[in-house]
């Protein structure tokens, strides 16, 4: 069985011939070359997965040889130095410059072939390595985003415009609405999207530990601290830092974030050095920030390092044309995942589904449709395969009888004659009505409206 591809070097034709036959008798390919000249030309050709060389060569050297090897990201090759024990130093050099490992002359089989099976397991994860981040680019730009309603295209539109910069961005929006989406459309739409996107929610993690989680901290600095740990700050250098819900982040922890941003460094805890760092903050927030500030919750010098570029991400029930899409999308994600054949929804589930006004946004639609695709008998969604949040979205909180006809009356109607009979029982007081029906007073008032209703009706 083929394992992979090996070029010896040596200016030694035995021991090239001795390397050959073991490293065939193992499934490798093996190339052959006496000099580096000549192997620079076998590496353009074939491309091994693995360059076993000799450090010391007339001509071009192991060394030389190291630093000229064309890299190829799909088709990458690593080096294995071959040194005798008096120039173990050398070696020890080359492998700081990039080489994978050494071997000292007289060369064991053992350690040979061990090293070897090693160097070709590096190759391979580093050919996988690249092929995801190839998939993670092309499936997480902002083309990729579903949504054609006026409110999109706005994002759409600010998020190409600012892609390529530096700049820090502020993003807003209902919980569920696809905030961090956003933020590796960005990413991955800069020039940072080589680098990593490391993220983190601050409302779910413990101020102490979001610290150490930001900056790392070295070894006892507190109690269990054995080992140092190295912050996102330094893993995402040269990268960006996604900091969701950061209207949660504590006045301490605002501060030390505040530094960071102003000062490009930041300081492990129990560390004596400040260390650069290159990071593009991409931050969001389902809350007010500007109420925030006014309550003395949220820094005003904070916030103004954040909002130089703000995105408005609208909620799903402001995005009815992008619901279907948003459907279609997730069918084919559940079908893949749990090897479901569902086609689509039928016409009277699918106008439920739009209807409805979806508090928890999109990962409450992606929810719904993953648990009907799931639970589903036939090979289209239908009103049973939908819980009753959806098809009775106001009856199911149980908080009144309206004694309503069970038949003869569509979903649309339905929802109508629920408005109007909460808003005539409670004399017209919106607040009250929207608590009866288990709604928010904000999205009491967006449904009432959309039917054109006024209190005048009443």
């Amino acid at each position: 069985m083929y394992k992979g591809s090996v070029l010896v070097v040596d200016d030694e034709r035995p021991q090239r011939e001795i390397l050959k036959l073991i490293l065939e008798d193992e499934n490798y390919e093996v190339h052959t070359s006496s000099n580096g000249k000549e192997a620079l030309k076998i590496l353009k050709e074939y491309k091994p997965c693995v360059v076993l060389t000799d450090l010391k060569m007339p001509g071009i050297d192991g060394m030389e040889l190291l630093e000229t090897i064309p890299q190829d990201d799909l088709q990458p090759s690593v080096v294995i130095m071959m040194t005798a024990h008096g120039t173990i130093s050398s070696a020890v050099e080359a492998m700081k410059r990039g080489a994978f490992d050494y071997l000292t002359k007289p060369l064991d089989k053992e350690e040979l072939v061990v090293v070897v099976k090693k160097a070709i397991e590096r190759v391979r994860l580093l050919r996988e390595n690249y092929l995801l981040k190839q998939e993670l680019m092309q499936h997480s730009g902002i083309d990729n985003v579903i949504g054609a309603s006026g409110g999109m295209e706005e994002v759409f539109r600010i998020v190409k415009k600012i892609a390529g910069s530096n700049t820090q961005v502020l993003i807003l929006g209902e919980s569920g609405t696809g905030k961090e989406l956003i933020a590796r459309a960005i990413h991955y739409s800069s020039p940072r999207r080589i680098k990593l996107l490391m993220a983190i929610n601050c409302a779910a993690i413990p101020e102490n530990l979001l610290e150490s989680e930001l900056f790392g901290y070295e070894p006892g600095a507190f109690t269990g601290a054995a080992a140092r740990k190295i912050g996102l700050f330094e893993v995402a250098h040269e990268g960006s830092l996604f900091l969701d819900e950061i209207g949660d982040m504590s006045a301490p922890m605002q501060s030390k974030l505040l530094r960071a941003i102003q000062e490009k460094e930041i300081r492990r805890i129990g560390g004596k050095d400040n260390i650069k760092v290159d990071v593009r903050i991409i931050a969001a927030t389902n809350k007010d920030l500007t109420e925030s500030m006014k309550k003395g919750e949220f820094r005003e010098d904070l916030f103004y390092r954040l909002n130089v570029i703000t995105i408005l991400l609208p909620p799903l029930r402001e995005r009815a044309d992008d619901i279907p899409e948003l459907i279609d999308y997730f069918i084919k994600k559940c079908n893949k995942e749990f090897g479901k054949r569902v086609r689509g929804v039928n016409d009277k589930a699918s106008e439920m589904l739009k209807s409805y006004h979806w508090p928890g946004n999109i990962r409450q639609l992606q929810s719904v449709i993953e648990r009907a695709a799931l639970l589903g008998d036939e090979d289209l969604i239908t009103v049973k395969d939908l819980p009753d949040e959806i098809t009775k979205p106001i009856l199911a909180t149980g908080q009144m009888d309206l004694d309503l006809p069970e038949t003869g009356i569509n979903f649309e109607e339905l929802e109508k004659e629920l408005l109007v009979k909460a808003m005539k029982k409670t004399n017209g007081v919106v607040a009250k009505a929207a608590k009866l029906l288990g709604m928010s007073y904000k999205t009491f008032w967006y449904r009432w409206e959309k039917f054109g209703f006024s209190k005048k009706e009443l």
